[in-house]
Formats: structure tokens, sequence, C-alpha cells
């Protein structure tokens, strides 16, 4: 038998390059030992073709892997056994969550009853209901206005008005439907101021009698005690005021007589300064029951 020439037929294994352990023949430049150069680069285009759909089909995968990973944990969050549905159906719908633009709840506003006016209180008999006397409107044995100290003597109170008023204040006072008139006397350095004060039922009772009243209209000096007779002839200083229901008048003189001029300061504010406390007296009275009744 002919012998086999080197590269022709026999068992000699062919280099096969999906086959990892084949082996190449060595080339040796002779003839028909050249590579098959085309083959060779299918056979590399071939090998990268398959690499690139591995990568393709691992990416996949792995997003489908991160996709399960997240649903699993949207299911665990909403409690063992449920499912995304009953996630869902738990939240709330889009007309029930507030939007930016909702405006704030408004409240009805509120405020505190208006406080009570005490001059009320001592407008009309009716809620003009308190203790009243002399020693209630002037108490004490002094009267102190400033640096001033003033100190009281006789006091009077009587149901007809008309008896310690003179000039042309009875008639003033009777017109009216004065009910009560109360006189306290003050003195200091031989000078004495009778304050007396006037009640009717109502404030415009009062204030018609002060309008009626003129420069005649005087209340009755009130003498006794150590508290000698004034103004019984001789010329003195009056004032008229009011206050609610009531009207207060004062007059003011020398003990001993005495015309009074324009010139005699201490007479005028000794009548201005019992007439202060008379206005003082009546509001305090207003003010005790107002801060009674409002926390009735």
């Amino acid at each position: 038998m002919r012998p086999m020439s080197f590269g022709q037929g026999g068992p000699q294994s062919q280099w096969d390059p999906w086959k990892p352990h084949s082996q190449q023949q060595p080339w040796n430049g002779g003839g028909d030992q050249t590579p098959d150069w085309a083959a060779l680069a299918e056979a590399s285009e071939a090998r990268n073709k398959r690499r690139r759909l591995l990568f393709i089909g691992g990416g996949a995968l792995a997003t489908v892997a991160v996709g399960a990973a997240v649903a699993v944990a949207v299911v665990s969050a909403n409690g063992s056994g449920g499912t995304s549905d009953d996630s869902a159906s738990r939240l709330p719908s889009a007309a029930d969550i507030p939007s930016g633009s909702a405006s704030a709840p408004s409240f009805a506003p509120t405020s505190a009853p208006p406080p009570l006016d005490p001059k009320d209180f001592v407008s009309d008999k009716k809620k003009d209901t308190a203790a009243l006397g002399p020693d209630l409107l002037f108490p004490g044995t002094q009267l102190t206005m400033g640096d001033t100290v003033y100190k009281k003597g006789p006091k009077a109170d009587t149901g007809t008005c008309s008896s310690a008023a003179g000039g042309t204040l009875p008639k003033v006072l009777t017109d009216n439907g004065c009910t009560r008139l109360m006189r306290v006397t003050y003195t200091k350095d031989g000078i004495a101021v009778t304050v007396g004060v006037a009640v009717f039922d109502t404030a415009a009772e009062a204030t018609k009698a002060k309008g009626q009243a003129d420069t005649k209209s005087i209340v009755k000096a009130l003498s006794g005690g150590s508290v000698k007779p004034f103004c019984s002839g001789a010329v003195c200083r009056s004032t008229t005021n009011s206050y609610g229901r009531y009207a207060y008048f004062t007059i003011t003189g020398f003990t001993d007589g005495k015309d009074v001029t324009e010139k005699d300061t201490a007479v005028f504010s000794a009548g201005d300064d019992l007439a202060e406390f008379a206005f003082r007296q009546i509001r305090r009275r207003g003010e005790a029951q107002a801060s009674a009744a409002a926390t009735r």
C-alpha cells in the first residue's frame, strides 16, 4: 500500500473553533496547508454573535428578577396574604386627597359680651336697687380731696324734696318727680358747703330738672351742731348738675355770714370739691352694681 502523505486522509484530527480541545495542524507554508481564512472569519463572527445574544438574554433575566423583587416588596408592605389590588383599594381616591389650593376651615368669629355700663345701673330705679342713704353716699367723718380735708357735719334725708330746696328749685323738683333729697354739710376754715342729692325714677327726669334749674334754684344750707347757720341772707355760691337718675346741688358760703365774692377762690374750690365728690360717689354706685351683675 502506498503510504499516506502528510495532510491527506488518515485519523489526524481537524481544528474546530467550537471544540476547545481540537488541534490545528501546523502550518508549514506548503500549498495545501494554508489556513482557510474565510472559514476562520465566519467562525469568529459566529462566536461574537453568540456572545451578544448571551449578554442580551442575561440583562432581560436580571430586569425580570428586579421587577419580581419590587413586586414582592410591595405585597409585603401591604401585609401578608394581600394582593396589589387590595392595596390599591385602600388608597384614598383623588377626590379624597386635599389639593394644594384647598382653603383652611373657617370658624364663626367669637367675641366676649360687651362690658356692662355702670351708668345704666344708676339711670333707672328698676336697676338701681342697692341700699341708699346719706352715710352711704358720703361715708366717714371727713373728706379728703387732694391736699384739702373737710370735716363732715350734719346730715338730713327727706322724701319731700321741696322742703329742702329754696328759690325756684322746689317747683323744679316737684314737676319732675323728685322722690328723695339727701343733704350733708362739710366745713373747713370758716367755709361751709351743703351738698344735696335729689333722686328721680329715671335719668330723663333728672336731666330735665337740671335743665330747668336756674341761678335762683338752690338747695337749702344745712346747719346744726358745731355748724352755725349760713347762707340764710348772705350771698353764696351754688352749683347744679346730674348723673343718671340723680341731680346734685351745692351751696357754699362763710359761716360768719359774709357775702361771697368772685375773689373768694377758696369758696369756689370747696363747692367744686363737694360737687366732684358727689359725682364720683354716684358713679361708683353704678360700678359696684354693674360688677355684681356681671358675676351673677
